[in-house]
């Protein structure tokens, strides 16, 4: 609770009822995000409770479509889904919101002027979980992963600060979102298939003989077959390349924001170096990077950071 209070102070959030909701996007963003959260300990105390409502407010959400009970129907989740964007356009335009993660996040926007535009393309990406549970190819995937993840990176880009134009490392931080989410599909492949959903292109999986009923055979009996591990290695090394086209936008980012970039890159990285360690195993265990390796990474990035704000001082 003092780290709370403390980058509250800092960024000069003081109305009682605005803590407690940063509070709440705070929760949200711990619970769920346990890599990124991580690496948002690299920031200035100033700048975290607006990561925080950005990441809590698309947590909160998520939530909702895919921790919904199997019983509920997808209109049931429309409609909640709905009521969510209603609030939040109410509440970018001057009202008041009804949910906390609602009005931290809209408190963030004001703060920071970031695009109206990057949330209502977040919620038409929630939507299209109701109904959408595959894709054909990687331009269907990366349109909808526009909206659930590269937004997040265009967000959180006027919270860190540039060095350079905004717009010439948006590209950068737009792929580092979509390097993030392509890594989760990866590692979740088990679980997103339990919620009937594949994040994985279809044109891919054919190449290497694989369909949806080979994928849940792997799920339920817990084994690799050798054709769903050469359609993972494919897109691994896409997502390998999808990271170095991102790395080169930490270098644009305001110095005090760049070490929690790039240790929120090296710690996502390495559960891409897990799966890879396990030759593409994702159905015996969910992959995560261990806790003695994120520590040896956030570490001494917390340290160079603290140093960076000291000199800047």
């Amino acid at each position: 609770m003092m780290g709370t209070v403390s980058e509250l102070d800092a960024a000069g959030i003081t109305g009682v009822a605005l803590r407690r909701d940063y509070a709440c996007s705070r929760a949200l963003h711990a619970r769920h995000g346990r890599t990124y959260y991580l690496a948002t300990r690299v920031l200035p105390a100033a700048r975290r409770p607006a990561v925080h409502a950005l990441y809590g407010f698309a947590r909160w959400v998520d939530d909702m479509v895919d921790e919904a009970p199997p019983e509920c129907p997808p209109e049931e989740r429309a409609a909640v889904l709905d009521a969510v964007e209603r609030d939040l356009r109410a509440a970018l335009s001057g009202g008041h919101a009804r949910a906390a993660p609602v009005r931290a996040l809209v408190d963030t926007v004001r703060r920071y002027a970031i695009a109206h535009e990057y949330f209502i393309a977040f919620m038409r990406s929630m939507r299209t979980d109701l109904t959408v549970t595959d894709y054909a190819n990687y331009d269907e995937l990366l349109d909808y992963m526009h909206g659930s993840a590269a937004v997040i990176g265009l967000q959180v880009l006027p919270v860190l600060g540039t060095v350079v134009p905004r717009a010439e490392a948006e590209p950068h931080a737009a792929a580092l979102g979509v390097a993030f989410q392509l890594t989760n599909f990866l590692r979740d492949v088990a679980g997103d298939l339990d919620r009937g959903r594949i994040y994985l292109p279809a044109d891919v999986l054919d190449r290497h003989g694989v369909d949806r009923d080979l994928l849940l055979r792997c799920r339920h009996t817990g084994t690799q077959d050798p054709r769903v591990r050469r359609a993972l290695a494919e897109l691994s090394a896409l997502n390998r390349e999808i990271y170095r086209e991102a790395e080169p936008g930490c270098a644009m980012l305001a110095p005090v924001a760049r070490l929690c970039v790039e240790t929120a890159l090296r710690l996502y990285e390495g559960i891409l170096d897990e799966i890879e360690t396990a030759d593409y195993d994702v159905w015996s265990g969910r992959h995560r990077v261990a806790r003695s390796r994120r520590l040896r990474i956030a570490l001494p990035a917390l340290s160079r950071a603290l140093a960076t704000r000291l000199a800047i001082a």
